[in-house]
């Protein structure tokens, strides 16, 4: 295989570097109070810096300093970092984060030429504030695309080592989802979470959602700091330099990124691990024999009716997930082919057991606190997923089958049929039976519901009228539709509401 050119060795550890100055960050400040490793963060980003704009090759023009009063910048930045070692003012401790963040800013700005503007102008620093804060998220896909075009290369190569590579990059592509993922899963479901808490031991955290906080943090660090010296290096060019292939292994002419299929499975089968592990926790609950697997202290209705937000929450990422599933991943082999079915109505069915603990866990929730519009939207909303999941399922097997018809079409219909099932008045209806099973009714939310629902409350009016405020809702109904007296306004709901 041939060797990468210089300038895209440094790409790539730029890449690995930033990596690692995140993790460094992570490790210098989470649960610590700055002190020396605030000039270890300092001196750690002038490295990735130096290493980044320093003797440049190929794509790299020659880097020279643009004025002597960057360098003497280093003497205000130098001091300012050692004073998190020496005192213990919390009003500087505050402070000095931003000054030195600005100063920085302004001297890798200048060192680099990055821009043409005096440094001693207003118009100077409002430049500063767009390549620091606005400018480095246009490029938050450059790392990815450079992961990528290295892995177009490798395929030149080795098999085996080229293997290896998409591997390692399904999961790198896998874990910022599932950080996102195993949060929810974790809010979601008290079990869940305390298995995950076992995990941290292994890395000397207490916690998963430390674990998930550190990573996040990381991530976070080492994406800006390669994003903004990314702004830096091609700022002249507009981010753009004929010696860097950014373009993703996979895309077509047309510019459609597509996943190669040992990456995408990679992908897939770390994202189903999970999903796997939380869906038999799920049917645990779902035949009644959970109560044994709670947690200390937790009981087994407040453990059925908290997490079903979360869970639509993965529930819609999943159909997301299927989507790119069926249109972003390079089709191979029968076997490559086989796994990614198999992989995409693995993540169906999980999807599934979500979806149905989900709407068993509001229907708890609906009869503890009563419903309402949200509740009964978020209920039709679940069973309209579930419909577009069986469709997926048959759309995975069948690759002429057009999805998009089917879901267009199935859209509409739920939307239409929403409109008709007049959920105020199932609401009333609901509330009221509810009534009678506990004797709780929520008479002042009852009333800020529309028309639809008076002919529910003119008949609890004739069966207890000594209920609280009802005598009031049912007079701002007949009110209010009294006032629509033109025959421009007659509808059913203000006749019946008469």
């Amino acid at each position: 295989m041939r060797d990468p050119a210089p300038w895209q060795k440094k790409y790539d550890r730029m890449v690995v570097l930033a990596c690692v100055f995140g993790l460094l960050c992570q490790y210098l400040f989470i649960d610590t109070r700055a002190g020396l490793s605030m000039l270890l963060f300092v001196a750690a980003f002038y490295g990735l810096f130096f290493y980044a704009v320093k003797g440049r090759i190929g794509g790299f023009e020659k880097w020279r300093g643009q004025f002597s009063s960057a360098w003497i910048l280093f003497v205000p930045i130098g001091l300012l970092t050692l004073t998190y070692s020496l005192f213990a003012n919390d009003v500087f401790r505050v402070l000095n984060r931003f000054v030195l963040f600005a100063l920085i800013i302004s001297q890798t700005v200048l060192l680099t030429k990055s821009s043409a503007l005096p440094w001693y102008r207003g118009r100077f620093y409002r430049e500063l504030l767009f390549l620091s804060l606005i400018k480095p998220f246009s490029y938050v896909t450059v790392p990815f695309g450079l992961i990528v075009s290295r892995l177009k290369d490798q395929e030149k190569g080795d098999a085996k080592h080229a293997a290896f590579n998409k591997v390692i990059i399904g999961l790198l592509l896998a874990a910022p989802l599932l950080i996102v993922v195993i949060t929810l899963l974790a809010s979601a479901d008290s079990i869940f979470q305390s298995w995950l808490n076992k995990i941290p031991g292994l890395f000397q955290v207490s916690a998963v959602d430390e674990l998930i906080g550190r990573g996040l943090y990381g991530a976070v660090v080492a994406l800006y700091a390669f994003c903004y010296i990314w702004v830096l290096l091609f700022r002249k060019s507009g981010g753009e330099s004929k010696e860097a292939p950014l373009q993703a292994a996979g895309t077509s002419d047309r510019g459609k990124i597509m996943l190669d299929p040992v990456t995408a499975g990679t992908f897939l089968l770390s994202i189903n691990a999970v999903y796997l592990l939380f869906v038999s926790i799920q049917f645990s609950y779902l035949f009644g024999a959970a109560g044994g697997m709670l947690p200390d202290g937790s009981a087994y209705a407040e453990y059925a009716r908290k997490g079903f937000v979360e869970l639509v929450i993965v529930s819609v990422i999943n159909v997301c997930l299927l989507l790119g599933g069926l249109h972003r991943i390079r089709r191979a082999g029968r076997g490559a082919e086989l796994v990614r079915k198999l992989s995409l109505t693995s993540l169906i069915v999980c999807t599934l057991v979500m979806l149905i603990s989900a709407y068993s866990r509001l229907s708890l929730y609906e009869e503890a606190y009563g419903y309402t519009q949200v509740r009964l939207l978020v209920h039709g909303f679940m069973i309209y997923l579930t419909v577009l999941c069986v469709i997926a399922v048959f759309r995975i097997w069948k690759e002429r089958f057009s999805l998009a018809k089917a879901y267009i079409g199935v859209s509409i219909a739920a939307y239409v049929l929403m409109n008709y099932l007049n959920i105020d008045a199932r609401i009333a209806d609901k509330n009221i039976e509810r009534f009678h099973q506990s004797g709780i009714i929520d008479m002042t939310y009852l009333s800020t519901l529309s028309m639809d629902a008076a002919p529910a409350i003119y008949r609890l009016e004739k069966q207890h009228p000594e209920l609280e405020g009802i005598d009031v809702a049912v007079l701002n109904w007949r009110r209010e539709a009294s006032s629509h007296g033109k025959w421009r306004s007659w509808s059913v709901a203000i006749q019946r509401a008469k």
